[in-house]
């Protein structure tokens, strides 16, 4: 194989380095769902957030999370799988062909809506294998992940796109793990054989994951809908919460998650959210039954689109992907989501939120 090497910011080179050290011990744990324990000996997470400006400024759309992405797919050395639903950044595009001329097996799975885009035909004519989800009846392939050389999963609410970069409130993550690689893959190789929506099984490897390393433990348990009962699991965190729930919500039309929050809010636990204006308003939304039952939820102040699909309890536990609290998304597309229990994850999402309401609450009627 050809040796790659590419500019990566100060970050992504100390989170590169640091990540192939990693020593992992495999083990199986007896337990409802399939577990698994990798020790690393360095950081195996990275955090990243957009950061839109108003008014936007077309020509200051450099540098964003796009540019940490790019540096991921120029490290590559074996493989890039991507799933996304809507791929228009040039920059990602002509990553993607740099790596396959460079022998690196690349390939694509996208929804049909946006099989067109510009950057996807490019990425045709340079012969990288794509296959689309159909666009028609029920369902879409809602995904935003990348894996890479079966170690680094990145993976969030952020689209691949100029709007999702530029415009939009967005998160992602990458995360160095060999299992949760293991467990992408799996998914990625149903929808790459065309096994979409309930077509797709449950088949992931390593639902379970428990990281330890650093006098640190962390737990992250792995979800694929619809086959993986995302909801339900949602639904149990939920009931669990002591302190606090703190969400994010593009869309929020599922009246059992919306239910939960409102039973927490009488309970007592602090319930506060910010949902997308432009959404909050939709016949379907929970936004008014949540007002109504106690939960201090406000509309987003993007004037473009906040993106986010992020749950915060108790300060200890993050829910984050592609999963937005919706029906469709519970039994139609294909999404992924990830639960993770570490302090440190939530107080970087505690921030985000933090900037998303006070953004909120400031903007102009």
């Amino acid at each position: 194989m050809k040796h790659r090497s590419g500019h990566h910011p100060p970050l992504w080179k100390a989170v590169l380095v640091l990540a192939w050290t990693l020593v992992l011990a495999w083990g199986l744990a007896g337990c409802a769902r399939l577990s698994i324990t990798e020790t690393v000996s360095g950081d195996w997470i990275a955090i990243y957030f957009t950061a839109p400006r108003y008014p936007d400024d077309p020509a200051a759309h450099t540098g964003g999370v796009d540019a940490d992405l790019v540096a991921l797919i120029d490290s590559a050395q074996e493989s890039v799988d991507v799933a996304a639903y809507d791929l228009d950044l040039s920059s990602v595009a002509e990553a993607l062909i740099r790596a396959q001329t460079d022998g690196v097996r690349v390939r694509v799975v996208t929804d049909g809506s946006n099989a067109g885009a510009e950057a996807v035909a490019r990425l045709r004519q340079a012969r990288v294998p794509i296959v689309a989800r159909p666009d028609k009846g029920w369902g879409i392939m809602h995904n935003k992940f990348v894996v890479v050389d079966g170690i680094w999963v990145w993976t969030g609410s952020w689209n691949l796109t100029e709007n999702g970069t530029y415009r939009n409130n967005n998160n992602a993550v990458l995360i160095a793990s060999r299992a949760l690689a293991e467990d992408y893959t799996a998914e990625f190789e149903e929808m790459f054989a065309g096994l979409f929506g309930p077509s797709s099984p449950a088949e992931t490897p390593y639902p379970l994951i428990d990281i330890a390393g650093q006098g640190r433990a962390v737990q992250v348990e792995v979800y694929f809908a619809p086959e993986d009962g995302a909801a339900d699991r949602l639904l149990q965190l939920l009931a669990s919460a002591q302190t606090s729930v703190r969400f994010l919500a593009f869309q929020f039309t599922s009246s059992p998650i919306a239910d939960a929050l409102v039973d927490l809010a009488g309970e007592g636990i602090a319930v506060q959210g910010v949902v997308e204006a432009r959404s909050a308003g939709s016949p379907y939304s929970q936004y008014d039954r949540l007002r109504a039952g106690g939960v201090a939820v406000v509309p987003d102040g993007n004037p473009y689109i906040m993106h986010h699909k992020v749950l915060i309890i108790d300060d200890q536990t993050v829910v984050l992907g592609s999963y937005n609290f919706t029906a469709s998304a519970d039994e139609d597309n294909d999404e992924n989501l990830l639960i993770i229990h570490d302090p440190e994850v939530a107080a970087a999402f505690l921030a985000e939120f933090g900037r998303v309401l006070q953004e909120a609450q400031t903007a102009e009627p």
